[in-house]
């Protein structure tokens, strides 16, 4: 694994995370993933974030560093804009390595990094919002204070020089990169398949902090950004506007306006919901609208919760299961109101056997979300003609509300 230029005194070094494990022991990344750090080198060297020990990342980012003529014991400052695990897992190791590096993050950085890794006291520095470090050669980096940019001590750097912002988890995406890191290196296809999965992260990771996206943002809008390096995914050199962008775009879904298109997330025990379902389709279909379909338990939450999140419109197919809910979309729902999917256009239906229920349960698991709701419609046992057509209205009606989305 060799480092990739980014100029004359940054690099990239990036190590490709292929597993079965679960990204937040929550999300998949049958994609994979990667672990981007950083070096801005002048007379002293920074390393910018680090990495775990994941599926042998500290070895990777190791040959990438030797690839340029350092290895860790030669790092004068470690920055570390973030404090989860997965770019901080191998602190301890790095300094049992390297015991005269400074390391660098805010304030309550320096307390996670306490709790986490029971560190010695020394050799820590908490700057604040536009403190400033001297690498020499001209090469200043500049600190930005970024709360809940997803956890309450990230940050940013800035390095003027080379116009190049580290963001770790802000503008990344899952999907492992190979040889290549760098946007103009990647074909059109492949930026399809980085655009869903950034989609898939911000929703999966981001989406509650939306609002500190924005804000974010904004406090950075005046600097000439010629390169955005994310600790997850590609690095932005030649449009770095587009991933800034996109993240803008992905934040306004959190309060709307989302896509004008329809995720269909359903469960049925035997059928009869589906039945339903697919007359509520029909009436969908016949108004041109955009939808999918997603069927749980059999489907990740993590693609489910993607294609709510940019859905200006929902339909919920559950059938009522002992007096409640299909436990499944109960699972749903309490993503939804973790990930704070808000302000959407929302058509519940459903079957029941010998009594309902799931409504009075529905109520007090969405409680708070601000939906839209179009009236409800249940059944007993199959969907007979009349709650066919019906259904087929209510999914006109539905479709009708997104195109005014």
């Amino acid at each position: 694994m060799k480092a990739h230029v980014i100029t004359d005194a940054v690099f990239c070094l990036h190590a490709d995370i292929e597993t079965t494990d679960l990204f937040e022991g929550i999300w998949p990344i049958p994609s994979g993933v990667s672990l981007n750090s950083y070096v801005v080198r002048g007379e002293k060297i920074a390393l910018i974030d680090l990495i775990r020990d994941w599926i042998n990342a500290p070895r990777q980012i190791e040959d990438a560093l030797n690839s340029i003529g350092i290895d860790f014991e030669a790092v004068d400052y470690l920055i570390l804009n973030h404090m989860e695990p997965d770019h901080t897992g191998w602190l301890r190791e790095f300094r049992e390595k390297n015991t005269k590096a400074e390391i660098i993050t805010t304030a309550k950085g320096l307390n996670l990094i306490k709790s986490f890794y029971k560190t010695p006291e020394t050799g820590l520095r908490a700057v604040k919002d536009g403190d400033t470090l001297d690498l020499g050669k001209g090469n200043v980096l500049t600190f930005y204070e970024t709360p809940n940019l997803h956890w309450p001590e990230t940050m940013i750097t800035w390095d003027n020089a080379s116009g190049t912002l580290f963001t770790c988890d802000a503008f990344g995406s899952f999907g492992k990169l190979g040889e290549r890191v760098f946007d103009d290196e990647f074909n059109k296809e492949e930026h399809v398949f980085f655009e869903e999965e950034s989609l898939r992260y911000y929703a999966n990771i981001v989406s509650s902090f939306s609002v500190f996206v924005e804000r974010a943002v904004k406090k950075l809008e005046s600097l000439d950004i010629r390169c955005v390096a994310p600790s997850h995914g590609i690095v932005w050199r030649k449009d770095p506007q587009t991933i800034i962008s996109r993240y803008l775009r992905y934040a306004t879904y959190a309060k709307g306006p989302a896509e004008q298109e329809i995720a269909l997330i359903w469960g049925s025990m035997y059928g009869y919901t589906r039945r339903g379902l697919d007359a509520v389709i029909r009436g969908i279909e016949r108004e041109g609208v955009p939808y999918t379909l997603h069927r749980i338990p059999d489907e990740n939450i993590s693609y489910v919760l993607s294609a709510a999140y940019k859905s200006a419109g929902l339909v919920l197919a559950m059938p009522t299961y002992e007096y409640a809910m299909f436990p499944p979309m109960a699972y749903v729902l309490d993503i939804f109101h973790r990930k704070h999917i808000t302000g959407k256009t929302v058509l519940r239906i459903g079957s029941w056997g010998w009594v309902g229920g799931a409504k009075k349960d529905y109520e007090a698991a969405i409680e708070g979300l601000k939906w839209n709701h179009l009236e409800s419609l249940e059944w007993a046992g199959a969907p007979g003609e009349a709650e066919q057509i019906a259904l087929e209205a209510r999914g006109q009606e539905l479709a009708r509300a997104v195109k005014r989305n």
